[in-house]
């Protein structure tokens, strides 16, 4: 049948074992739901990136098409392994969905090398749909109520409590994550990573921290990923 020739090694000969199209179909599936699991399950109160969760989602899926690629041969796997490497150790750092773009097309690459056109045309046609069906989807997306509040407070105000029942009355989540002295150790400056309740509520929140701090300067703005990260 036509789809027997099409989804056949062009350099298979009759002692090697044929990835047949549903197995492999199958293995994609399941690669598909275990990544989009650990991606979910990553972002589970933890700091992340869209870029690093669409990636998790879909690596799963090319590390197993390169398995399927080079089971039994020895040589295919060691110089995958080598080439691998040299994506992530040899090449300037950039951000998980230019790495994990890098791995997809490395993948496609390996399955046409190993004589199996249709598989590598198949694998680039689903995991490139899969990729752009995460990219605009809402997975992985940072919380639009996520922000960085920068604090100026004296030095005669312990800054350890004085701010707890409004972050408890405004906020989902607030961690400490810096202090600094400023105006020869006159003024603490504050930063903490806030999640808001209400965005409506923005600016009360701020109102009431003014009447805190003496009106000091107070600074809200959204959380930011560094392109140069994960």
């Amino acid at each position: 049948m036509l789809l027997d020739h099409l989804f056949s090694g062009v350099f298979q000969n009759s002692t090697e074992s044929i990835i047949s199209l549903s197995n492999f179909l199958v293995c994609i599936a399941g690669s598909l739901l275990i990544g989009l699991f650990l991606a979910l399950t990553y972002t589970y109160k933890s700091k992340y990136t869209k870029s690093f969760v669409v990636t998790l989602a879909t690596l799963p899926a090319v590390v197993c098409v390169v398995i399927m690629m080079v089971n039994g041969n020895l040589g295919a796997g060691v110089a995958v392994a080598g080439t691998f490497s040299l994506v992530r150790f040899r090449s300037v750092p950039g951000t998980a969905k230019e790495i994990g773009a890098i791995f997809l097309a490395m993948g496609a690459g390996l399955a046409t090398g190993m004589g199996y056109l249709g598989y590598g045309v198949l694998f680039a046609l689903i995991l490139g749909g899969v990729s752009v069906l995460y990219t605009n989807s809402g997975i992985g997306s940072s919380k639009n109520t996520q922000r960085t509040m920068r604090i100026t407070i004296p030095e005669d105000l312990d800054y350890t409590g004085v701010f707890d029942d409004l972050f408890k009355q405004y906020t989902k989540e607030c961690e400490l994550i810096n202090v600094k002295t400023t105006n020869m150790g006159s003024l603490f400056k504050l930063t903490y990573d806030v999640t808001l309740n209400n965005l409506n509520e923005e600016k009360q929140f701020i109102d009431d921290i003014r009447c805190r701090n003496g009106n000091l300067e107070i600074m809200m703005a959204k959380q930011s990923s560094i392109a140069g990260e994960l």
